[in-house]
Order: structure tokens, then C-alpha cells, then sequence
């Protein structure tokens, strides 16, 4: 039985004044790696790339639960609260993460909600990092559906995020990992894909904006599946034509879940993502 490389640990930060004990995982040595999840979701999106042998060489790859996700717990006090993410929390938890675990000029890779992110540190926050590779992001991405629908009485939220998010994963994803995609958004925590989608159908800061990201000084690289509706191939495109020096890539047959609906194909996406943050 093959005992896999991927180190699991905690540690407390203090975001917005809160105390947050952050579950993580790590494996690898050299270039540290930031990989942020999806809405909803968790770190073992990730678990692909944390367990490749020839990655983890030249990689340290961190891959965090953000608070209320995963292994995460909420804050003190959470059951008197409505869960609401917002793009200060979302940042400052990257860079208290940053500064916590003593990272040197990280590079920041995000999906979905996580690349969003990755846009909003290029602009507003660049210094400590590297590099930004934005998967599934766009400057913003308005809602198609009800997000009430995932935090109801009368219906099973986690399994009508899964059911969601079906519709956005590729048909030639492997089954097996087409589930496994789907079952961490079964096990989310009440409220919490809803929190999430909030967030990121409603924060339009990025519009007209990110002209001003300065790509010489560091690298930014999207890339987007031709299967993904909710951030789809133009709306990519239309966000990195707007910041100078930009590169995107279009990564075929795959939705919006890359590395964890089929890791084989985006794995030379992600090889090459990495290659090009210098």
C-alpha cells in the first residue's frame, strides 16, 4: 500500500479581527505554491497536483481550506451569523496565510473564487508574490440562477450544488473524478457554496480596473476551460485583453474544475502556467 507525500497541518490566523484556525496541505520543496480552491470546495481539488512526483521536485505546493471550508472551522461565534465571503476577508486571509507560513515570493494560484482573487492581489496587493496564475476567473461574472436555492429547509443544499456543478464539468471528465469533483460540494457545510457564490456574483470591483495591474514586475496567466458556462472562454478573454501583458490559455475538453475533473489533461496547462512565472 503506497502511503501518499501530502503532509496535512493547522494554523491560526487572525482575519478581520477573528481568530481562524486554517487547515492545509503541503508537499514538495523550492518554489512555494499557493493553490486556492473553488466556491464550495475544498483543498483536495488540489490533491492531484500535491501527489505528482515530478512537480513536487522543483515545487512546494500549499493548499489551504479557507475558513468554513473543508477542514477549516468557522470562527467563534459563527451559528449567530450569516456566511458571507467578501473579496477584504478572502485577501487578507492570502496574505496573513503568506505571512504565517514565512513564505518567500510565492507564486499565487487560484480557480474560480480563488482566481478571482488571484486578479484582485495582482492589482491591489502584488508585492509578496511572485506570479499569479487565474484559473476560471474573469473581472466579473454576474449570477444565472437562484443561490437562495443552496441554503433552504426544504432542500438539500450540498446536493443541489452538486447538482449545479454537474452542468459545468466537462463529459469527457473520468467518471471517477467527475463524482469525486461533485462530492466536496455534497459535504459543504450549510450555507457555505451560497457564502461563496454571493461573493462572487456581486463584487464588480475589478470593471475598469484592470488596466492598472503592472505584469512586468509580476506575471499573470489565465486559463479557462472550453466546457465552462460560468466563466466561459470570452469572458476570459475579455479579462485578460484588459490587463497589458497578460497570457491566456484556453485549455480544451475540460470545464470549470481542472485539476480535480481530469488532472491528466490539466496537468501540461498547469506545467506550462508554472514555466511562465519565471
Amino acid at each position: 500500500m503506497a502511503l501518499e507525500q501530502i503532509i496535512g497541518r493547522y494554523v491560526t490566523i487572525e482575519v478581520q479581527g477573528r481568530k481562524n484556525r486554517i487547515y492545509f496541505e503541503e508537499a514538495g520543496s523550492g518554489q512555494p505554491v499557493l493553490c486556492f480552491h473553488t466556491a464550495g470546495a475544498d483543498s483536495r481539488q488540489w490533491r492531484h497536483i500535491l501527489n505528482d512526483p515530478e512537480l513536487t521536485k522543483a515545487y512546494r505546493f500549499i493548499a489551504p481550506d479557507m475558513p468554513w471550508h473543508g477542514k477549516s472551522l468557522p470562527p467563534k461565534g459563527f451559528h449567530e451569523e450569516e456566511y458571507l465571503l467578501t473579496t477584504e476577508a478572502y485577501m487578507e486571509t492570502v496574505l496573513k496565510l503568506v505571512e504565517a507560513l514565512t513564505l518567500e515570493n510565492p507564486i499565487y494560484a487560484g480557480c474560480s473564487m480563488g482566481g478571482r482573487i488571484a486578479l484582485q492581489l495582482a492589482l491591489k496587493t502584488p508585492d509578496p508574490f511572485k506570479g499569479f496564475i487565474a484559473i476560471e476567473a474573469s473581472d466579473f461574472q454576474p449570477a444565472w440562477y437562484d443561490i437562495d436555492w443552496f441554503h433552504r429547509p426544504d432542500a438539500h443544499g450540498g446536493e443541489m450544488g452538486a447538482a449545479l456543478v454537474s452542468a459545468n464539468i466537462a463529459p469527457q471528465s473520468p467518471e471517477s473524478e467527475r463524482w469525486n469533483t461533485q462530492w466536496m460540494f455534497m459535504q459543504s457545510g450549510p450555507g457555505v457554496f451560497r457564502g461563496d457564490l454571493s461573493f462572487y456574483t456581486q463584487d464588480d470591483s475589478l470593471i475598469g480596473q484592470l488596466g492598472r495591474i503592472d505584469t512586468g514586475a509580476r506575471p499573470v496567466h489565465l486559463m479557462v476551460g472550453t466546457y465552462d458556462m460560468t466563466c466561459t472562454p470570452e469572458d476570459a478573454k475579455r479579462t485578460a485583453d484588459a490587463i497589458p501583458g497578460a497570457s491566456l490559455v484556453v485549455m480544451d475538453g475540460i470545464g470549470h474544475f481542472p485539476m480535480s475533473e481530469n488532472p491528466d489533461v490539466f496537468r501540461p496547462y498547469f506545467v506550462d502556467a508554472l514555466a511562465k512565472m519565471g
